[in-house]
């Protein structure tokens, strides 16, 4: 079964990339993509129910992924916040859980656990 998914990606040619990953081995259906955090929090906060995954990068154009994660505090239970990152400390990753996030993975490193992370939700939704 295909879930919903959101990108906040600020660089192109990472999200460009990641949305053929995900919708070709996670079966992933992209549902709309934000550069910025005012532009994620919006779309997040008026279509509640429009997405299973978030998957944030930490820099963005302008604010930060942190803020997008926070903001995704009172999202249904179901849905997942997944941080995605090259910045993948200790104290980054341990400051994303704080907020919220149901996982993180670096982004030079971490894809394939990534995409594992996402077939497992894929699998648990069927």
């Amino acid at each position: 079964m295909t879930f919903k998914t959101y990108l906040v990606e600020d660089n192109a040619v990472i999200r460009d990339n990641l949305v053929g990953f995900l919708e070709d081995i996670a079966d992933a259906q992209i549902v709309a993509h934000a550069t910025g955090e005012a532009e994620a929090v919006e779309w997040l906060g008026s279509h509640r129910d429009s997405w299973d995954v978030a998957i944030v990068d930490l820099f963005l154009q302008q604010g930060n992924g942190l803020g997008v994660v926070n903001a995704c505090r009172k999202r249904n239970a179901h849905q997942k916040v997944v941080v995605l990152s090259n910045y993948a400390t200790p104290d980054m990753r341990a400051r994303s859980k704080a907020l919220g996030a149901d996982a993180f993975f670096d982004k030079s490193a971490e894809i394939d656990l990534l995409l594992d992370y996402c077939e497992k939700l894929n699998h648990r939704s069927s």
